[in-house]
Order: structure tokens, then C-alpha cells, then sequence
């Protein structure tokens, strides 16, 4: 199976043919090593005349080579005599030259042969090196799989031996039992049964009850204990009362997480028009109530809207608000998140329409950048896009222009809402917080970490800017189908226009 006779007969052969392929890949290296420092002599020569080969020794002292450079040197040596007593247009002289000539010509001849001879030379002594090293890699990996062969083989030889022993002890054994069986002929039985084994009617294991009974005790206490491990490491903001307790700022209000679907009608931007008496809507009216009794004396409210981090649902709260807010007075909503603006596109207009970017470049005017939407009691207001995205935004809310810009249309607004970029990514809500007369914070619950929305409360304080409230944003539908107001709370139906309406005592 493994073509084996001899283990150690074939290991000695290879053993050998190592010992015999090394030292001919000695000798072959050193054969190569010199025709290699020949041939480099003659690449470097390379391009040179055929008398500039004669440096090289293996040229020089080729048999053929000093014939032809003897027999230049004589053609020279007649010519120098000649040229002693005659002039160099003499017949013999001239003879003389082309002897001269063809010597020249044969020398570099046979010394182009003599180069191409060297040049096979080295490339031989190369494929030899090449082709022994082959051999001897090859001979030594015949030699380790011969080492493995012969380990599994001693280890078969072992477990032979070992069954051998064992199978010579079990047969001397049966024949002595056979013997002694023959010579003492026994006439009793072995064994008898004394009393027939007894059926029992219950199992003894397992105890089934028992198992089910240890089970439930230790799924109740891993649940528990699984549950407050939860509530423990869960560091957002579900309520009230964590605001309270982690943010230190008290609830301005809260809106439940809407369900849109791709196929839905309306978009979470238009339902407090669309859906006027929802839940949603009256949510949104309560902190529109919130916000002005905040300020009440404020003649202007410039309203900023932002969050901690983008998805917070801070563009459909701005929107939302300054829907609720046309509906009381002249409401202008403006969109200040530059770097990823989206009110454009949910109110359906073309996003390259000019906007805040061009009004504060100077490139377009007032009436060209504002846009009316919406008329009667649905609330209509006037839109600033953001416009096209500049490479800077940051500079352009900072700048002189914009402050005017925004003086000017606090003079023909009752209302001004600011839709910017969230805190942690960029400081465009530090600066246009310095401008508004009303902050309003969104935290998505059930999400943010309340150490990222202290940052960004604490980045809003830097810059001496104060913020009186936290809307909680996307609660879960079980935990905001009631709205709070101190202890009490009223269901959703009483503003579907139902009439069954109660009130009930919150637990």
C-alpha cells in the first residue's frame, strides 16, 4: 500500500543520493560562481569594442585568441619595418595593411565565439545549480515522508505486539478453562433463582415534577434578574421622569412614534394638517403651548430646533411647529440645516430652488428665496430652503449678512422657526442659538444615550444659551397613548370625535 519493502534499505539509498546530490551541487555552484564573475565582466563590456574583451582573462587566454593576436602583432611588427623603407602607399605596405586588417577582423571574430561560449557556459552552470538544488529538495522531502512512514509503521508494529500478547493470554486462558472443565466434569448449576424481581409502579428517575417545579423557580428568578440587568444598562431616555432625574431640564412634551409605511398617504410632516385631530396633532398644540407660555412676554419668538444627533425627528418637529404657529400668526420656518437639508423635498419643491445659501450670499432677494404655503385655517406659512449646499456652511451662519438677514425678517414675523443641524456633529445650533428667544431640544426615546444629549446640552451652555425644555420624540405607542398633566391623563379617542371620553388616575 505505501511501497515499502524496506524501510531501512530505501532510507539508506536516499540518505546516499543526498550525501552524492550535495556534493555535486558543491561543485556545480562553484563552477557556476565563476563563469557568473566572467559573464558580469562581459556585460559590463557590453557595447564596447571586441579589443576591450581582451581585459578579460577567459578571453584572453583562449588558444584561438592568442594565435590571431600573434599573428596581429607580427603583421604590425612588418608593416613598422616596411614603413622604414618605403612610404605608405607602397605596394607592400598596402599588402601589408590588409594583412593587417583581416588579422583585426579574425581576432574579434573568434572573440564574439569566445564571449557566446562563456555566455552558454554560465547559462549551464545555472540550469545545473538550478536542476541539483531541485533534486536535493526533492530527496529530502522523500526522506521526511519516509521518517513518517516508518513512525506509523513502528507504531502499527506496537499495537501488533500488544495484540499478539493479549491474544496468546486469552488463549492460553481458554485452554485451561477447557481443562479444568474436562477433569472435573461439574454437576451443578452455577446459579438459581431464589425470588422473582418485582415490577415497580412509579419510576424512580427522573422525577419529572420535581425537574418542572426547579425549572420554573430558576426561569423566574434568570427572567428577573435578566430584566433589571437590562434596566439597569439601558442609559436612554424613556419618560418624564428620566429627563427629570438624568438631564436635570423638565418634559416640554412628547410625541408618539408615528407608523408610515412607503405606501402611507400622508407623511409624518403633514399630519397635523392631514389628521388634525390625532394624537399627534394635539401633542404638537401642547408644546406650541408650552413654548409660549415659556416666553410670554417675548414680542418675537425665533424658535430653534435641533438635537443631538441626526434622526431624531427634529425637522418634523420645526415643521410641525411652525405649522401650529401660522396657524395663530405670520409663522416663517427656516431651514438652517444646510448640510443635509430635507424640508424642500417634503413639501415638494425642487431642491436646487434658491434658498437660506443664496439670501445670505447676496445672490438672490427676499421674494425670490420665500416661498408661501398653505392658506386659511391649515396654517399657512412662509418657507426658506436651505438651497444649494455650500462647501461652508458654518461661515455663512456666522457671517454679519446673516444676522441682518435675520433681523429683518423678525420685523415682518410674528414667528421664526429654525430648523438646524444637530449639536454633536457640527456647531451650526451653537450659533444660530445665540439669535433665538426659545431653544427646543429633541431626543428620540428609547435611543439617545442621555450622556450624548448632556454634551450637547453642555456645548448649547458654552455659548451661554439656555434650554428650558426636552421634547421626548418616537415614544412607543403603549407608553404615549395618554398625554400627562401632573397626576391626571385623557385617552386618545377623546380626540377622534368619538364622544366616549373619561379620565382616569394616572398609577
Amino acid at each position: 500500500k505505501e511501497n515499502l519493502v524496506n524501510v531501512t534499505g530505501v532510507k539508506s539509498v536516499a540518505i546516499k543520493q543526498i550525501e552524492q546530490t550535495t556534493s555535486y551541487l558543491v561543485s556545480a555552484r562553484q563552477q557556476f560562481t565563476q563563469a557568473k564573475s566572467v559573464y558580469q565582466q562581459i556585460q559590463k563590456l557590453r557595447g564596447y569594442s571586441s579589443e576591450a574583451f581582451e581585459s578579460i582573462p577567459a578571453v584572453l587566454n583562449h588558444s584561438l585568441v592568442q594565435s590571431l593576436k600573434t599573428a596581429e602583432l607580427d603583421a604590425a611588427r612588418r608593416i613598422s619595418e616596411l614603413r622604414e623603407h618605403y612610404g605608405e602607399k607602397h605596394p607592400k605596405i598596402i599588402a601589408k595593411k590588409a594583412e593587417l586588417n583581416t588579422a583585426r577582423y579574425n581576432t574579434a571574430k573568434q572573440i564574439a565565439l569566445v564571449i557566446d561560449g562563456i555566455t552558454k557556459e554560465y547559462e549551464v552552470a545555472k540550469a545545473n545549480v538550478k536542476a541539483l538544488e531541485q533534486s536535493l529538495k526533492t530527496n529530502k522531502n522523500k526522506i521526511k515522508e519516509l521518517n513518517r512512514k516508518e513512525y506509523q509503521l513502528k507504531v502499527l508494529q506496537r499495537d501488533v505486539d500488544v495484540n499478539r500478547q493479549l491474544y496468546d493470554l486469552f488463549l492460553t486462558r481458554f485452554k485451561e478453562t477447557n481443562a479444568s472443565q474436562d477433569i472435573q466434569k461439574l454437576q451443578s448449576t452455577v446459579g438459581r433463582v431464589i425470588e422473582n424481581a418485582l415490577i415497580a409502579t412509579v419510576p424512580y428517575k427522573p422525577k419529572k415534577k420535581r425537574i418542572v417545579a426547579i425549572s420554573l423557580v430558576l426561569g423566574f428568578l434568570l427572567s428577573t434578574l435578566l430584566a433589571f440587568l437590562l434596566e439597569y444598562l439601558d442609559n436612554t431616555l424613556k419618560d418624564s421622569e428620566d429627563v427629570e432625574q438624568k438631564l436635570g431640564l423638565p418634559l416640554l412634551g412628547s410625541l408618539s412614534k408615528l407608523k408610515v409605511g412607503k405606501k402611507d398617504k400622508f407623511k409624518p410632516q403633514w399630519m397635523f394638517l392631514k389628521e388634525s385631530k390625532s394624537q399627534f396633532a394635539e401633542a404638537v398644540r401642547t408644546i406650541r403651548t408650552g413654548i409660549m407660555l415659556t416666553g410670554i412676554d417675548t414680542p418675537q419668538k425665533v424658535l430653534v430646533v435641533t438635537s443631538s444627533v441626526p434622526g431624531e425627528g427634529k425637522t418634523t418637529l420645526a415643521i410641525s411647529q411652525a405649522l401650529a404657529l401660522g396657524q395663530m400668526d405670520k409663522t416663517l420656518l427656516i431651514e438652517a440645516d444646510m448640510r443635509r437639508p430635507s424640508i424642500a423635498k417634503s413639501f415638494g419643491l425642487n431642491s436646487k430652488a434658491p434658498g437660506l445659501s443664496e439670501l445670505v450670499a447676496g445672490t438672490r432677494q427676499f421674494e425670490e428665496c420665500i416661498r408661501h404655503l398653505g392658506e386659511g385655517d391649515e396654517g399657512g406659512i412662509d418657507v426658506i430652503v436651505s438651497g444649494t449646499v455650500p462647501p461652508n456652511p458654518l461661515e455663512l451662519l456666522a457671517s454679519k449678512r446673516f444676522k441682518e438677514i435675520l433681523g429683518q425678517l423678525v420685523k415682518n414675523y410674528r414667528y421664526i422657526v429654525i430648523d438646524s443641524a444637530p449639536t454633536m456633529p457640527v456647531s451650526d445650533a451653537s450659533v444660530l442659538a445665540k439669535y433665538a428667544s426659545e431653544v427646543v431640544y429633541v431626543v428620540k426615546a428609547n435611543a439617545t444615550p442621555h450622556q450624548i444629549v448632556r454634551e450637547g446640552l453642555k456645548r448649547l451652555r458654552q455659548v451661554n444659551v439656555s434650554v428650558n425644555g426636552i421634547i421626548l420624540n418616537q415614544l412607543p405607542t403603549r407608553s404615549s397613548s395618554r398625554y400627562h398633566y401632573s397626576k391626571y391623563a385623557y385617552y386618545k379617542n377623546y380626540y377622534g370625535g368619538s364622544g366616549n371620553y373619561g379620565y382616569t388616575t394616572q398609577s
